[in-house]
């Protein structure tokens, strides 16, 4: 079975298991967001969501994000980790989206990641989810899902992106991109995998895989 075959029959039980995909963290416009997926790194987006609800109705908007100090960001961010780093980012690409982009998020991939504290990934959150652009967004979960199921040889995750859009029309990237954080999530996770609980392990597998290693 070629992994063109392997990545289609895997994609029939992600739609049967999720056939809807609904964008799991919360926002409302692409500046809200990008703020979300930014924070989302190293703390899942449960806690994201609960801090963006404490956050967004002070500051939603680059304009009133950068009225508060950075200490002040923290103060709202720091139960998700990164805190010092995220909240200085926070505030410095708030400040130049003002300066160079009149308040307005970027719907360019490489504009997106020029800005501070935004790597690859979240860059394509935003193109995909705020712009409609077609992008395979893959974190160290997507990463390690498409190891497991032999659909790329995981020796990093740009390796994995790139595999996984030759095998996938770009067409299914965003919905296959949240289909498997949710799969991941309720069948697939890192630690305390049930093979016989997981339809895709079960039977598409690698062999050190299926063999609980």
């Amino acid at each position: 079975m070629t992994k063109k075959e392997k990545g289609k029959e895997i994609q029939a039980i992600l739609n049967e298991l999720f056939p809807y995909t609904p964008v799991p963290l919360h926002h409302k416009d692409p500046y809200t967001l990008l703020i979300a997926v930014l924070l989302s790194a190293q703390c899942t987006d449960e806690r994201v969501n609960q801090i963006t609800a404490i956050l967004f109705p002070k500051a939603s908007t680059p304009q009133e994000m950068i009225l508060l100090s950075i200490e002040e960001i923290y103060e709202f961010i720091k139960p998700c980790g990164l805190g010092p780093a995220k909240s200085k980012a926070i505030f410095n690409l708030s400040k130049l989206l003002l300066e160079k982009y009149n308040g307005q998020v970027p719907n360019q991939i490489h504009l997106l990641e020029e800005l501070p504290g935004v790597g690859h990934k979240t860059a394509s959150v935003v193109m995909v989810q705020a712009f409609g652009v077609p992008a395979f967004p893959v974190d160290t979960h997507i990463h390690r899902l498409a190891y497991r199921w032999g659909l790329s040889t995981g020796k990093s995750v740009e390796k994995t992106e790139e595999d996984l859009k030759k095998i996938y029309d770009s067409k299914d990237w965003n919905k296959l991109h949240l289909q498997m954080i949710y799969y991941g999530r309720k069948f697939c996770p890192a630690r305390a995998h049930k093979i016989d609980q997981c339809p895709v392990c079960k039977k598409y597998g690698r062999a050190e895989i299926k063999k609980g290693n």
